[in-house]
């Protein structure tokens, strides 16, 4: 069951990671077209702001489950390092009910938040409201309790491996 769970984390982690990397090349390219339309042909475009914010926005929240996962997000160093092993393992309990605690609140607030944007519409973009950009908050949260699942059942610890 745990191998099975780590095979499903390890999926939708990566899952997650490839969005948020596609999400940084659409932010990316649409900065260049901005700067083009803006600078050289000196007509801007008012859509690309707002979907640059739009991608960013999911490439964070679809970044941080990696993040999670590789027991880079909560620093702990020095408590790990001055522990002795069993100590080690409630930390890592400790850690993760706190991360949960704090993803918890992300997920029922972004939730929230979705629900009341949807009434309104992006800037530039009137078609399309701003529920899909602050969806990212709920839908990462989600990501990322796998991911702390995922760290609590085979601790990484990145941040200590490289160290220097």
């Amino acid at each position: 069951m745990k191998q099975g769970f780590l095979r499903f984390e390890r999926w939708t982690t990566g899952f997650a990671m490839a969005v948020a990397c596609i999400m940084m090349v659409i932010a990316a390219t649409l900065g260049v077209f901005q700067i083009i339309t803006r600078f050289v042909l000196e007509q801007p475009a008012e859509w690309s702001e707002i979907l640059i914010r739009f991608s960013l926005i999911w490439m964070v929240f679809l970044g941080i489950p990696a993040a999670f996962r590789q027991g880079a997000m909560v620093s702990v160093d020095v408590l790990y390092r001055w522990s002795p092993p069993r100590y080690k393992r409630v930390l890592d309990w400790v850690v993760a009910l706190a991360a949960l605690a704090l993803i918890a609140i992300i997920i029922w607030w972004g939730w929230d938040y979705a629900k009341r944007g949807s009434v309104q519409s992006m800037a530039g973009l009137e078609s399309i409201s701003m529920f899909w950009a602050y969806l990212a908050m709920p839908v990462g949260g989600l990501f990322c309790v796998i991911g702390i699942i995922g760290n609590l059942l085979n601790p990484v610890r990145m941040e200590l491996e490289t160290a220097q």
